[in-house]
């Protein structure tokens, strides 16, 4: 199976390794006891920067499965809208 970001799965991969660093620099700024407005500053960039993968992610979900899935009709492009609908619900309350 084909994914929807195949073609920037790589920097998929580097963006979340970036915030992944970003994460172990909040565990060391609790751990060495940082100013706690400096840690929320960190947390809020980090949410941030996780919704933008999630954004991106949703945009190459919509224009590659679910483009496709509608294109083929029937019941499948159906379920891929409800889909996609559902994790933007998600995204929403996170």
């Amino acid at each position: 199976m084909t994914v929807g970001y195949a073609s920037n799965q790589a920097e998929y991969v580097t963006r979340l390794r970036r915030i992944e660093g970003q994460v172990r620099g909040l565990q060391r700024m609790v751990e060495e006891g940082k100013y706690c407005i400096d840690v929320l500053t960190q947390i809020a960039a980090v949410s941030k920067a996780l919704q933008g993968v999630a954004v991106g992610l949703l945009d190459e979900h919509l224009h590659h499965c679910v483009a496709s899935a509608v294109k083929a009709g029937g019941p499948e492009g159906d379920a891929k809208v409800t889909e996609a609908t559902k994790a933007i619900e998600r995204l929403l309350r996170s």
